[in-house]
């Protein structure tokens, strides 16, 4: 279950779940890939977590087109076109009987394809992408919110985009492991990321944000994915008038920060209570909580669209 932001309450309908494989709806315990495709042997693909609101998918065109982006930027095919894929998502939905009510979430992952031979090259690619669709009863864990986090600044750095791009949601995923075994092993929640400059960059798993004498900080976001979640923050803050910035920062602003908070799609906006030992805030503090309220409010605008 893990104790971070991604935390979350068993739910034995999952046993039940039909996924979603390149057009065919299996049983979760029977929904497999091949031993050669390309995201099994390399990590050659990307993905996108979607989170289910009243029967809809949140802010999906920012998703999808994170997803295409991603594929394009691979250089393969995904194979459907927006409208289809939005089609298998919502059909996915209405099998499963999701479509009403909350804590629903979907991973939908996109590899390259089956492969003749366990090799990196693409070309030795025989099938189309493989493409999954995997939802799943999912709601964060109450306990994560009311006692916030903890995180541990790791010695696993976000790198220079000529080494691996951070902003690439793909299935190469080894540096944020690696990340999140550390502050494990550390007895943290989660990972706080720092940049090649030795700024603050990302966590591993969610965005990071500070607050400090009632301005919002994060990272430039030159070194981590585009988060989508993080984008709402920022837009919400400007919306309110809550000044925000995207910036460098160093470990001394965190420690000396009134408030910070990690954002995803899976579990929104969490409290942060301790870095690296030091104590941040006593729960949530004035800023974080409305700032979840609004991202509440937003949820709700965009599940009656």
């Amino acid at each position: 279950m893990g104790t971070g932001a991604h935390s979350y309450l068993a739910d034995a309908r999952n046993e039940a779940v039909k996924v979603w494989i390149n057009g065919v709806l299996k049983p979760r315990a029977e929904a497999t890939v091949s031993v050669l495709d390309s995201g099994f042997i390399l990590g050659d693909g990307v993905w996108e977590g979607l989170r289910v609101h009243d029967g809809h998918i949140a802010f999906l065109d920012r998703h999808l087109d994170r997803l295409y982006e991603g594929a394009k930027t691979l250089d393969f095919d995904i194979g459907l076109t927006r409208d289809e894929l939005t089609g298998a998502l919502n059909d996915t939905l209405a099998a499963n009987d999701m479509t009403r009510g909350e804590g629903v979430h979907i991973r939908l992952m996109v590899t390259r394809g089956v492969k003749s031979t366990p090799y990196q090259d693409p070309r030795v690619t025989i099938t189309p992408a493989t493409i999954v669709i995997l939802p799943e009863w999912k709601a964060p864990d109450p306990g994560v919110a009311e006692r916030g986090l903890k995180l541990f600044t790791v010695h696993v750095r976000r790198g220079y985009p000529d080494v691996q791009d951070q902003k690439l949601n793909s299935h190469s995923k080894l540096n944020c492991i690696m990340a999140c075994i550390q502050a494990t092993k550390a007895g943290a929640d989660e990972a706080l990321m720092l940049d090649p400059h030795g700024f603050v960059a990302t966590c591993n798993s969610t965005h990071f944000f500070i607050v400090r004498k009632g301005e919002v900080w994060t990272s430039t976001g030159d070194f981590c994915l585009g988060g989508v979640t993080r984008g709402i923050v920022i837009e919400l803050c400007e919306t309110a008038g809550i000044p925000v910035f995207q910036k460098n920062f160093s470990l001394t602003d965190v420690y000396g920060a009134e408030e910070a908070f990690t954002t995803g799609t899976f579990a929104g906006l969490v409290s942060v209570t301790q870095v690296d030992g030091r104590r941040i805030s006593e729960g949530r503090g004035p800023v974080v909580e409305r700032l979840q309220s609004l991202y509440r409010n937003r949820i709700m605008k965009e599940a009656s669209r």
